[in-house]
């Protein structure tokens, strides 16, 4: 059985660089064609694009742009080339922004990123992302479907019950945050429970500390990290070299400045901007809002795309907290409904290799219904849970700090 996926993972860099540009230059001409995208790109001459530098000319578009566009035209903007009977799901995630996915297979590109991590057809996959309105259960479920994998739609919560089905069904492989699988396994040693029929595990939405990589491998679990987004689908995933993130087929990556667009210099940090090759959902120079690194060199595994170092944190003050982005604005949303809180601040920790939230806020209240007021507007405005700590007027720090993101990953 072949250790990669197919032939595109190991093309010589140069092919694999042209044939990107050329499918770009198809795709501009294609999104001017068929799409609304047509103003944002009236200065774009599809044919000019021969370099990877060309594409600077390109507007940056940003998910505050995509949100102004999906407000002015819902639901998406006009963005969408897909007609509604080639359209399959339609996701909300937090904003809202709203994306489609079309009956196109493997459309967020899982595939190769659970293969690299050792998925085959025949396996069976306990997912655990949400498939609840956001597209994460359904990414990875299209993928393992796209190998042959028979999956069990676990999504979020229950873990007494998602410890009975583990052992009931015994599926081999894990995909979902990493926090909640150590959950998992610590309810089913509460429980007394045999769960070790899960030998892998695919990963995302929050760091992997090397702790807790090595806790899994200690229960006998070789476990893989990817990244992606909502919009985009998966973006770059490791192999069994583990060393970067390999950048998926089928998209162009550029790590740029956060405030020009402009390409960083080799080895230096930069904004992700992703240029997905989806006809249905064609996304360009979208801007993730992430940061990282080029590596220099290609992967021992044999793979020969680009890899990044990985996720090195937000160009923004945005925090990602159990597979889910909090934004400043959210922040002040929750301030904006209670006129006794005179200032907040967000802080993210690690707990146990959990993300832990708690919203610091500057307020006469006392009491613990106003603080299961603010808790309850947290998880309303945030979509994820996050506890209160409140404190006199002019206790937090005037340095402009919305999100006080304190994790470390040792």
């Amino acid at each position: 059985m072949s250790r990669f996926y197919d032939v595109l993972e190991t093309r010589l860099p140069a092919e694999r660089e042209q044939e990107l540009l050329t499918a770009l230059q198809v795709q501009l001409s294609h999104v001017k064609a068929h799409t609304s995208w047509g103003p944002l790109l009236q200065d774009v001459t599809p044919q000019n694009i021969l370099t990877p530098d060309d594409m600077s000319d390109i507007p940056v578009l940003r998910k505050s742009d995509l949100k102004a566009l999906q407000d002015k035209q819902k639901p998406f903007g006009g963005l969408v080339a897909a007609k509604w009977p080639q359209i399959k799901y339609v996701f909300s995630s937090p904003g809202p922004i709203y994306e489609p996915e079309s009956y196109r297979a493997d459309y967020f590109r899982s595939a190769r990123a659970l293969y690299a991590a050792g998925f085959r057809a025949g396996d069976i996959v306990h997912n655990c992302f949400s498939y609840h309105l956001t597209p994460a259960g359904r990414m990875f479920d299209s993928g393992a479907h796209a190998l042959g994998c028979a999956v069990i739609p676990a999504g979020v919560g229950q873990t007494e019950l998602q410890v009975v089905t583990i052992h009931d069904v015994q599926p081999n492989g894990y995909v979902g945050t990493p926090s909640f699988l150590k959950m998992i396994i610590e309810k089913a040693e509460e429980m007394a429970v045999d769960v070790s029929c899960i030998k892998r595990a695919l990963v995302t939405g929050e760091a992997l500390p090397p702790s807790l990589r090595a806790w899994f491998q200690d229960r006998g679990i070789a476990t893989f990290q990817c990244y992606g987004t909502a919009e985009l689908g998966i973006v770059a995933y490791e192999s069994d070299a583990l060393e970067g993130m390999i950048v998926n087929e089928g998209i162009i990556v550029e790590l740029v400045n956060p405030g020009t667009g402009e390409p960083v210099a080799a080895g230096e940090v930069g904004e992700i901007l992703v240029t997905t090759l989806n006809a249905d959902y064609p996304l360009i120079r979208f801007a993730t809002g992430d940061l990282s690194a080029f590596m220099s060199t290609e992967s021992p595994c044999g793979r020969t795309g680009k890899r990044i170092v990985g996720w090195m944190g937000r160009a923004d003050q945005s925090a990602k907290v159990r597979g889910m982005f909090v934004h400043p604005h959210q922040v002040g949303a929750i301030v904006g409904r209670f006129p006794s809180i005179s200032a907040a601040r967000m802080v993210v920790e690690t707990l146990d290799h959990a993300d832990q939230m708690a919203l610091h806020i500057e307020t006469t209240e006392t009491g613990d219904a106003f603080a299961a007021q603010v808790t309850t507007a947290i998880r309303d405005l945030c979509k994820v849970r996050g506890d209160v700590v409140m404190v006199a007027p002019g206790a937090l720090p005037k340095d402009g700090i919305v999100i006080d993101d304190q994790r470390t990953y040792e």
